[in-house]
């Protein structure tokens, strides 16, 4: 991926075939994601979720969605333990302890997948 603006932040997989794609900041493009899985039940059953940074809130977010194959470009291990944690598939291209966000600090120990996104939806704008 190159580093330009308008390169993704967030993309849905399969295979090679690119589903969904966002260039959105923050956990903006899993929100647009959620939008767009309203359609389409079940697709991430198959799919991978490739964002280029999951931390924690990602993390949740995608597994509250129904996401069964993860991949980070740059992923925290509180992101990666809960993914374990959950029996999803996920890789990164690097793994760090923590993401730099409040966010990631914010969700440290919440493991419950509706506390954690009526958090985020409500730190979004979106609730």
């Amino acid at each position: 991926m190159s580093e330009n603006n308008n390169s993704p932040s967030l993309q849905v997989r399969l295979g090679e075939e690119v589903l969904f794609s966002s260039s959105g900041k923050w956990l903006y493009p899993l929100f647009d994601l959620e939008d767009y899985l309203n359609e389409r039940p079940g697709l991430l059953k198959q799919a991978t979720v490739w964002d280029k940074v999951i931390g924690k809130a990602a993390a949740l977010l995608i597994l509250r969605m129904g996401g069964s194959r993860v991949h980070g470009a740059l992923m925290s291990e509180l992101a990666a333990d809960t993914l374990e944690k959950a029996g999803v598939a996920h890789s990164f291209d690097v793994l760090v302890h923590r993401i730099d966000c409040q966010t990631e600090e914010l969700l440290a120990d919440v493991m419950d997948l509706d506390e954690a996104y009526q958090i985020l939806c409500e730190r979004a704008g979106r609730c």
